[in-house]
């Protein structure tokens, strides 16, 4: 698939194929294109945390997600949980904030890396669904996610169960401006 296809075709998608599995080679496949995004002086700070037992996957959407999220993703076959290490991007050596952004450079760089996932994802035929509304510290607990990141999101990956129809987009005149 080239990359315009993936941009155009990608879509948040709510209802995902029951009984289906993504093997473990296409997820690696899927995270080290991720790998690839800009990192501020190449820190590479994103941290993915990868759900696929069924069990586990279970747990986490029940004790992690709100009821629409669990609904949103209830037959994806895996999960996957962003985080970055904080004190990284957007910092000096001595660990001081170079501008006012701070620990937002490490949110901004996965945020990045996670748009390469995603398209990566779609050009392996399958979807995403970015779920910013989790629990951080059942997560933590769940995961052994460490003090020292910061929990971004919960990503379902798995295959479309429907054909979501594309949002609507503001008109470029409403966000861009030249000089």
């Amino acid at each position: 698939m080239e990359l315009n296809d993936a941009i155009k075709t990608r879509r948040s998608v709510r209802a995902y194929k029951a009984n289906t599995t993504v093997d473990r080679e296409t997820v690696i496949d899927i995270i080290a294109t991720a790998q690839h995004a800009p990192s501020w002086k190449n820190s590479q700070t994103g941290r993915y945390y990868v759900v696929t037992d069924a069990e586990k996957l279970a747990e986490i959407k029940e004790k992690c997600l709100p009821e629409f999220n669990q609904k949103n993703c209830k037959y994806a076959p895996v999960l996957i949980v962003t985080a970055f290490e904080k004190g990284h991007s957007g910092f000096d050596n001595e660990k001081n904030p170079v501008n006012e952004l701070g620990d937002q450079w490490g949110a901004y760089d996965l945020g990045l890396q996670n748009q390469l996932l995603i398209l990566a994802a779609r050009e392996y035929g399958l979807d995403t669904l970015v779920m910013g509304i989790r629990n951080e510290k059942a997560l933590r607990e769940q995961l052994n996610i460490p003090s020292t990141q910061q929990v971004v999101s919960v990503i379902a990956l798995g295959y479309r169960d429907i054909e979501p129809a594309m949002p609507k987009r503001k008109e470029l005149d409403e966000i861009v401006k030249f000089f």
